[in-house]
């Protein structure tokens, strides 16, 4: 399996390359959390990219999504990873 830094730059670009801001970072549970912002078929890209995809090598056991909504303006510049 990839180092967990190595599956959050995966995260990073993919989220980069669909145009949208927001943060990703990994817990000590073992899992990733993040937030996203864009335009919503551009979410649903990187969302179907989370379920069905991830970073090379990665197991994905659940994927779920909480507290979305619809924004009147961008909350973040870019899109980063926490450490």
């Amino acid at each position: 399996m990839l180092p967990k830094s190595h599956s959050l730059k995966y995260a990073q670009q993919t989220a980069k390359k669909c145009g949208l801001v927001g943060w990703t970072q990994n817990t000590k549970r073992g899992t990733v959390i993040g937030q996203a912002q864009g335009k919503g078929t551009d979410i649903g890209t990187m969302k179907n990219w989370l379920k069905k995809v991830g970073s090379p090598k990665s197991r994905i056991e659940r994927c779920v999504f909480k507290n979305e909504r619809r924004i009147d303006k961008l909350n973040h510049k870019d899109f980063i990873i926490i450490k």
